[in-house]
């Protein structure tokens, strides 16, 4: 176990006054602030007096929040925040005396826990009110993902200290807590990110060599970071993940990271045009998510070139059903595959927040979007050692 004092170590908040600009409407079109406008109110209405939207997970539930700070809707400021605010409410109405934030299935410990804890870090920096609660909360939540970092670098699906990790999709969570803390004015031990960029190299594999082979060979061949270190799926979702990975870990230069954008690019450019309002997403809401960060972090030729496919594709699917108020404004969590990952109410909540989420990315309110931060991360944890070995 680690030993330290309080990870908040500056209480005075971090407000996001006045976000960075769109770069223009390559970026933020008319018709997509509409739609996002649509699918918050879609939230808002649907949401209910318990701030969940019915359901006990608090990584969806915890979704929902961000969406509406994602456009810029603090807790407690206006009517969207309000409904951000209530969200939060249950998510810190329900943290445990340890730390955990999950209230369903112990297999979802450390899943539910890093988004909640993320989402969590993103609040801290973006109100302007001392909120005791959320600091106590959060601090908590951040020691437990410190303690039960596994001794590999890596994260169980519950929320134990083991030898060693499950997979790259548990890690991304914890690197998004983890980075959204720094980024919100806290501390995270640096013994910490050290041993976690380690470990997210680990699951990069080569196409054509050997995953133990020099990176001067590994370099000369395609490939991508896949769910196990050994093996196993190498999804865009993967793809994705290790990308946010290396990037909230400060790795900006790592070379992995092009070889997994490649894949990414290569998926969006294949994706058809939505044709009908379904409420389709272009993939599945998990892997949209880390798909619209990858594309932002990565910046460049990715964002601008593919960007606006995701947009548009949103902006096309997305229900239109004036007067319904259980439809009008939502996505489902279905890809345009028919993958899913969340059915039912949950999966409106899901699909739907994950949306939105990705049409605010260009208005820049969130605290992990400000890329002035970028390099003052840079030279507290960025210098590490660029080896997978």
């Amino acid at each position: 176990m680690y030993k330290f004092g309080p990870l908040i170590i500056a209480l005075s908040l971090i407000a996001i006054a006045s976000p960075l600009r769109a770069e223009g409407e390559w970026e933020v079109t008319p018709q997509g602030e509409e739609t996002l406008r649509r699918g918050l109110r879609w939230l808002a209405r649907n949401q209910g007096g318990s701030g969940n939207w019915g359901s006990n997970d608090l990584g969806l539930v915890s979704m929902g929040a961000l969406a509406f700070m994602a456009d810029g809707h603090a807790p407690g400021r206006g009517q969207m925040g309000r409904s951000a605010k209530r969200a939060l409410d249950f998510i810190l109405n329900k943290a445990k005396p340890s730390g955990l934030l999950n209230i369903s299935s112990s297999q979802r410990d450390m899943y539910n826990h890093g988004l909640a804890t993320f989402v969590l870090g993103q609040a801290h920096g973006t109100t302007t009110t001392r909120d005791r609660r959320l600091n106590q909360v959060l601090d908590r939540a951040l020691k437990l993902i410190v303690n039960t970092q596994c001794n590999d670098g890596g994260w169980d699906y519950h929320a134990r200290r083991k030898n060693a990790g499950h997979d790259l999709s548990l890690a991304v969570m914890q690197a998004k807590a983890l980075r959204s803390a720094v980024d919100s004015g806290l501390e995270v031990p640096p013994d910490v990110i050290d041993l976690a960029i380690r470990s997210v190299r680990q699951h990069y594999a080569p196409r054509g060599v050997s995953r133990s082979a020099p990176e001067s060979q590994q370099k000369l061949v395609p490939g991508q970071f896949t769910y196990g270190k050994g093996g196993g799926s190498g999804t865009i979702a993967m793809a994705a993940a290790g990308v946010v990975c290396l990037q909230e870990f400060g790795q900006y230069e790592d070379w992995r990271i092009e070889k997994n954008m490649q894949v990414i690019a290569a998926a969006i450019q294949r994706l058809p045009k939505s044709k009908s309002r379904d409420g389709k997403l272009p993939f599945d809401a998990y892997t949209l998510y880390y798909v619209g960060q990858a594309l932002y972090q990565v910046g460049g030729k990715h964002w601008q070139t593919n960007y606006p496919i995701l947009r548009d594709y949103l902006i096309a699917s997305q229900v239109r059903a004036a007067g319904n108020t259980t439809t009008d404004g939502m996505w489902r969590d279905r890809g345009a595959r028919g993958g899913s990952r969340v059915g039912g109410k949950a999966g409106n909540l899901y699909g739907t927040a994950v949306s939105c989420f990705i049409l605010a990315i260009p208005n820049r309110y969130l605290p992990i979007l400000q890329e002035g931060k970028i390099e003052s991360f840079r030279q507290r944890y960025g210098k590490r050692k660029n080896t997978g070995k």
